[in-house]
């Protein structure tokens, strides 16, 4: 099974896709204050949960989702005609550092899609060339909660200086011309919701298809799994940071 298709189906009881709770989701995505008509972008929007919450807090605002997932994108679209919100989003089916966009935007979303850029510092800089100035970005990234052991780097395929603590995270993004105006780190027991959903939903799809599809799926579970409990469980943390851009 191709990946896209392998987290599309994981992510279907949390499409969040990250460990971040709804109430969390809402939080960070009020304390932006949006204004009347904001113009919002989602780089790596996934299912566009985000996306979709912001405009409904955000009755005037538009909004742009790039994903490189069909699958994902398909559930988007689905979703935003349920709620009634299509015609305030707009989906593209294109690499996000490969989105030019018709800025300038008042909030720019990276949660959990860093890796699209290269990492932290590379996603604020292409998301500065989206933002009006002052405008707002909202980026989730990994940090390491305490220093990884060389099970966890070898579990994740990484490196220590793949990600800093925490200090040194937030320190990363206002190096790169950003103000915090707010953040969330994810709490225990939202990584626990996400990594049980995460695995439990696909296996639940692997058992209910069986044959070469459902024994990769069940495969994939068990890897994930076994990464998670054996590896970054209580070692990687996720923080979502409310950033202004200053510069």
């Amino acid at each position: 099974m191709e990946r896209q298709l392998i987290s599309h189906i994981a992510h279907q009881d949390h499409p969040i896709a990250s460990p971040v709770s709804d109430a969390h989701l809402e939080r960070l995505l009020t304390r932006a204050k949006l204004p009347a008509g904001a113009r919002i972008l989602d780089l790596g929007c996934g299912e566009a949960a985000w996306t979709l919450r912001a405009l409904e807090l955000h009755p005037g605002a538009t909004a742009d989702g790039v994903d490189i997932s069909s699958h994902a994108l398909a559930a988007a679209k689905k979703e935003a005609d349920r709620r009634g919100l299509s015609d305030r989003l707009s989906l593209h089916d294109i690499p996000a550092a490969d989105f030019t966009g018709t800025g300038p935007y008042d909030l720019v979303l990276c949660v959990g899609s860093t890796h699209a850029f290269g990492g932290l510092t590379q996603t604020l800089e292409d998301i500065s060339r989206h933002l009006r100035p002052g405008g707002l970005a909202l980026v989730g990234e990994g940090f390491w909660e305490r220093p990884p052991s060389p099970q966890t780097l070898a579990v994740l395929d990484a490196r220590p200086d793949d990600y800093g603590d925490l200090p040194a995270t937030v320190a990363q993004a206002e190096n790169a011309g950003y103000a915090t105006v707010y953040a969330h780190t994810s709490e225990p027991a939202e990584w626990h919701e996400y990594e049980w959903s995460w695995t439990g939903t696909l296996t639940n799809w692997a058992l209910d298809h069986p044959g070469p599809d459902g024994d990769a799926a069940l495969a994939a579970a068990h890897d994930h799994r076994d990464m998670w409990l054996n590896g970054y469980r209580d070692t990687l943390g996720f923080v979502t940071l409310l950033l202004r851009r200053t510069t």
